[in-house]
């Protein structure tokens, strides 16, 4: 039987696989030292045999396992709960068999973060390959669908711009303050949202003191995004989505415009939000005056959120900041792995910005 919302459980054996990439670090780095988290396999194609300390040494004495090849049936015999933090396209060919076998998936690709899979293939330009599956797949995103994590067997992890985004306008959407047929997004994100690997595009004389926007007018989380938020309007929305790199290592601005459907000061709808988010420990609403940073959210899992009316031209600006490792990706993640085990949703999460 799965767990039930705060039913007290064992230690989980938990497996990643895609260990070495830069989210598979933070979630080695999370569950290392998770008090209901044992690791039992740390999977990467690259480093097979290698200890995970070895290829990063600031995890020496923390997590020294030895990095593992991918044997399916070995991993689905010792996991309670496998996340894979591979690329969309490549789950088809691991997540069936586990699923198959009665374990829990968390993914971290694109593959199940779609109600539709026709809106999949339109927007990652690909096939799906596992229809099926979809249907039992949960959007990953705690604060809208909580309830339905607690008994989920395979959830898609939400990509790191629509977790700034979603989470920042659904105050807005919920309370119809806004014409949600206006809504323009422009938000910025360090490099580690590339993932890790070898491309001059993400060298560091091609990104150093650089600042780009990319996949302008067709970038595969708009249609994410839309998803959500046509949810929370109760109609089909159609937004813009303009994504850029900014020259750091991690964290996520999204600075977000909107026309207002009346006349709102920014006192009211900061108390929507407040409202709207009073019992979310990992949503920070600002106070009037106060604008998010990125230096204020980088290493923990909190979303920082602030907004501005502007009477003149009858629109609100409202910005989010998170970690686009952390509430972005690996922090969400274990966020919605206690939600699936019963666990106080904050354990192993509390930790505050890495300010410096």
């Amino acid at each position: 039987m799965l767990p039930q919302e705060g039913e007290l459980t064992h230690m989980k054996a938990v497996s990643i696989i895609g260990a070495t990439g830069y989210v598979g670090l933070e979630l080695t780095r999370l569950l290392a030292q998770h008090p209901g988290v044992q690791l039992s396999h740390l999977v990467s194609q690259s480093y097979t045999g290698k200890k995970f300390s070895d290829v990063y040494p600031s995890l020496r004495g923390i997590c020294d396992k030895e990095c593992s090849e991918m044997n399916l049936d070995k991993i689905a015999d010792e996991s309670d709960i496998v996340i894979t933090a591979l690329p969309h396209g490549i789950s088809k060919d691991v997540i069936p068999v586990l699923f198959d076998k009665g374990i829990r998936v968390i993914d971290h690709s694109g593959d199940f973060r779609f109600r539709d899979t026709a809106n999949y293939e339109f927007w990652y330009q690909t096939h799906h390959g596992m229809p099926a599956l979809n249907q039992h797949a949960v959007y990953g995103l705690p604060e809208m669908y909580r309830t339905e994590l607690c008994g989920a067997r395979l959830v898609g992890n939400p990509g790191c711009y629509p977790t700034c985004s979603v989470l920042a306008l659904a105050p807005l959407v919920h309370a119809k303050a806004i014409d949600c047929h206006s809504i323009i997004i422009n938000a910025s994100s360090g490099y580690t949202g590339a993932g890790r690997k070898a491309d001059t595009a993400y060298s560091f004389c091609e990104s150093d003191s650089n600042y780009k926007a990319y996949g302008v007018g067709f970038h595969r989380h708009t249609g994410e995004i839309e998803q959500e938020i046509s949810f929370l309007a109760g109609e089909g929305i159609t937004l813009s989505f303009t994504p850029h790199l900014m020259p750091v290592k991690r964290g996520m601005l999204a600075t977000i415009h909107a026309k207002l459907s009346g006349s709102y000061e920014t006192q009211e709808l900061l108390r929507i939000c407040q409202e709207y988010y009073k019992d979310e420990y990992f949503i920070r609403v600002l106070p009037e005056g106060c604008l998010p940073e990125i230096k204020n959210v980088t290493g923990s899992n909190f979303l920082d959120m602030g907004l501005i009316a502007d009477k003149r031209t009858q629109s609100v600006t409202v910005l989010s900041a998170i970690d686009n490792l952390m509430k972005g990706a690996a922090g969400q993640a274990v966020q919605v792995l206690n939600l699936m085990t019963g666990q106080d949703e904050k354990t192993g999460l509390t930790a505050p910005a890495l300010y410096l």
